[in-house]
């Protein structure tokens, strides 16, 4: 059966790694509609191995604006949207994750407004668009739950997502809009080249691999088929909560 067949969705970071995934997923259930990203090069790439059944739309979700051209252009093309993935968001391009004593309040604020602060303006941009039964899924990460070295600021905001899918859902409950977050895991995407020398890579991925008790890292089409269950009515009873997406590595100790 194909669950999102003729359903109307928004993928925000479309354009690669796990919203990419996330379409992906989405197209071969029988989703149309717009993925959206900062480069043309990857939107370009992205909206040719997706088909006709996907528009690719540049834009900034910490951009007001740019958020408003994307629903205006995305209803313009399909009509109501029925699904919307907040998944824009990670590492801030020149601005490494660092602990404490190296945050300056330019990174705190660019951390912030990137996984934050463009996830709730982008539902609130997005609801004059959105069906009355819409499905909403914020990305949030398994940082929200378990500390690590650098990773304090990003994963304060991921947590913050997690209190957003509550908040935003009791919000909506009038239109009957369920919003759900989904965390992942250590996925391999490219974004291990963004934090760590190309060197070490291969190294850095082993460590998640070690400490994730399914014994792999999450691949993006994991993600994406997850995404497809919070999109598709198989998940109507499920609002305001979070689905780990993360091969165990939250829950489960490897410790003995």
């Amino acid at each position: 059966m194909i669950k999102l067949k003729n359903k109307v969705a928004v993928i925000t970071g479309g354009n690669s790694g796990i919203g990419f995934g996330i379409a992906e997923a989405f197209k071969n259930e029988g989703a149309v509609g717009t993925i959206t990203g900062r480069k043309e090069v990857t939107l370009a790439r992205a909206a040719e191995a997706l088909g006709a059944n996907f528009i690719s739309i540049k834009g900034d979700v910490t951009n007001l604006d740019d958020l408003e051209n994307i629903f205006t252009k995305t209803a313009d093309q399909f009509g109501k949207i029925d699904v919307l993935v907040v998944n824009a968001g990670g590492i801030v391009d020149g601005f490494p994750m660092a602990a404490i004593n190296d945050v300056t309040e330019e990174s705190y604020d660019r951390y912030m407004d990137l996984n934050l602060k463009s996830a709730y303006f982008t539902v609130q941009k997005s609801l004059p668009y959105l069906n009355d039964g819409a499905s909403v899924i914020l990305i949030g990460s398994s940082a929200a739950h378990r500390a690590a070295p650098g990773m304090t600021i990003y994963a304060a905001a991921k947590a913050a997502i997690l209190s957003l899918a509550k908040g935003l859902s009791l919000d909506l409950l009038p239109r009957k809009i369920r919003v759900n977050a989904l965390s992942p895991g250590s996925i391999d995407t490219p974004v291990f080249e963004k934090i760590v020398p190309a060197h070490q890579v291969g190294q850095v991925k082993q460590i998640w691999i070690d400490n994730t008790p399914v014994g792999r890292q999450g691949l993006p089409a994991d993600i994406g088929n997850a995404a497809v269950f919070l999109a598709s009515d198989d998940s109507a009873f499920i609002v305001g909560t979070e689905i780990l997406s993360d091969g165990g590595l939250t829950n489960i100790s490897l410790m003995n």
